[in-house]
């Protein structure tokens, strides 16, 4: 006889709690934080929405609970480079709600411009702070509060890489060696935590449209050739980064882990079709 259950894994979050951070954004515009915590509520899952600026985290807050029917988006001062902040934050979450089932480490910056030659390496280790240790001090204090929880998968942690993680191309060092970072580091965690029923994800953007980036302004020029570098021809924005994030949150992703996922429309997949076409009549 066949152990298999017969009905479907559920896509539904009801009863799930996340803590997201980075969760706020500029104004009414849709970064990625934002997007994971309204997506992450719309399944049913209540959520702590972590950001250094309040204001930013409460309207992501409005916003979510703005529809009844949904999971409960709470807002949290916290910055995630200190660990106080980070064991407070998953403390607000057991005491609101109870529990924690989801940990999405969405939390970055661009960080110190430059080569190995130009970097200042002050600004070096801050952007690895901020960018690669804060992930570490979230999942410190996450993990043995999912381990608290029931049955054989106990938690999701996603971690939020990128595609200049993925490959070299970049014009500054430290962004892309901090993504890189992540990349194994989500590895190394999924190997560590699967025995505690936790698993480890990481998604990997491209050329995503947030407030993030178009906030000290972009040219028509710079967004049509960022689009033009993926296979689709197309960009991306914070929702298309939710939508995968939310999907390795649920039981839908119950037996992957240590995947690191790019939501790129192609760009890492195969060299665009423009340059592909130049390769063909230069070879």
């Amino acid at each position: 006889m066949s152990d298999i259950p017969l009905d479907p894994p559920s896509r539904s979050l009801q009863g799930r709690v996340a803590i997201v951070t980075g969760a706020g954004s500029e104004g009414d515009g849709i970064g990625n934080g934002r997007a994971i915590s309204i997506l992450l509520a719309e399944d049913g899952c209540n959520v702590v929405g972590v950001d250094m600026n309040p204001d930013w985290a409460n309207r992501t807050a409005e916003m979510a609970n703005s529809k009844p029917g949904r999971g409960t988006v709470i807002a949290a001062k916290g910055d995630v480079t200190k660990a106080a902040d980070c064991e407070a934050a998953v403390q607000l979450a057991l005491e609101k709600f109870g529990r924690v089932d989801i940990l999405v480490n969405n939390v970055g910056i661009g960080g110190a411009a430059g080569t190995a030659v130009e970097v200042d390496m002050e600004q070096w280790a801050k952007g690895l702070e901020i960018n690669v240790s804060s992930m570490v001090h979230m999942t410190k204090y996450a993990v043995p509060a999912m381990a608290r929880n029931e049955g054989q998968m106990k938690g999701s942690i996603i971690n939020m890489g990128s595609v200049a993680g993925l490959k070299g191309g970049t014009p500054h060092l430290l962004y892309p060696t901090s993504k890189g970072a992540v990349v194994n580091m989500t590895r190394a965690m999924a190997a560590h935590h699967a025995k505690d029923g936790i698993r480890v994800n990481c998604v990997c953007p491209g050329m995503l449209y947030t407030p993030m980036m178009y906030a000290k302004g972009m040219s028509k020029e710079a967004r049509a050739a960022r689009k033009a570098r993926s296979l689709l021809g197309t960009e991306g924005n914070g929702w298309d980064a939710a939508c995968a994030v939310v999907f390795l949150a649920s039981d839908h992703s119950r037996w992957i882990t240590g995947l690191i996922m790019p939501v790129d429309a192609g760009t890492t997949a195969a060299v665009g079709i423009g340059m592909t076409k130049a390769a063909s009549v230069n070879g």
